[in-house]
């Protein structure tokens, strides 16, 4: 019993070790989880906003933009972060390591197109943004109701690819953890 002990503890260590050592950057997981809880967030308050009542809408829509703002930028420092630091090796077969980047690289791109085509959207039905009450956001294209429905068409579809990418997302990190059993998981931890 006791040997069995020593090589589990053996094990467990050298896991450990390896996990830290195929970690993402301190940066990367905090901005991934910052990113991830604001968009738990900042999704369902969208979906709300159809359904609240009248007295409650502008509440809804100054949270909803304001975080959804927050979350642009998050994304741009990000993406700049990964463009400028070496993020650990993929594990999994080839179809998998083609199907993790296909899927992590559409959630960055809509995780930028959700909230560029929202702020656009907003400024171009004449509401500029005014973050969290404290400032008002510059507008960049100013009250254009031409373009405001296609805007907000393009923000509301974007909001459904996007869950869908969550689902896949998250079906992989279940499929990894608890069916391969591997450390995929931990390496965002």
């Amino acid at each position: 019993m006791p040997a069995r002990m020593t090589v589990e503890a053996e094990a467990s260590s050298l896991q450990s070790v390896s996990v830290s050592s195929e970690r993402y950057g301190s940066p990367a997981r905090l901005l991934h989880w910052a990113v991830a809880i604001l968009v738990l967030i900042t999704w369902p308050l969208g979906l709300m906003i159809g359904f609240a009542k009248k007295d409650v809408v502008s509440a809804f829509y100054l949270l909803h933009e304001s975080f959804g703002f927050l979350i642009l930028w998050l994304m741009l420092l990000r993406v700049g972060y990964k463009l400028t630091s070496k993020a650990p090796k993929h594990e999994g077969s080839a179809l998998e390591r083609v199907a993790a980047s296909g899927v992590h690289g559409l959630l960055y791109a809509f995780l930028v197109i959700m909230p560029v085509t929202g702020f656009l959207a907003t400024n171009a039905h004449g509401f500029p943004l005014n973050w969290f009450g404290l400032v008002e956001v510059w507008s960049p294209i100013g009250k254009s109701p031409d373009i405001a429905w296609n805007l907000s068409a393009i923000h509301e579809w974007s909001a459904w690819i996007l869950l869908a990418l969550f689902a896949l997302h998250i079906g992989a990190v279940l499929f990894h953890h608890m069916i391969k059993r591997d450390m995929t998981l931990y390496r965002i931890l």
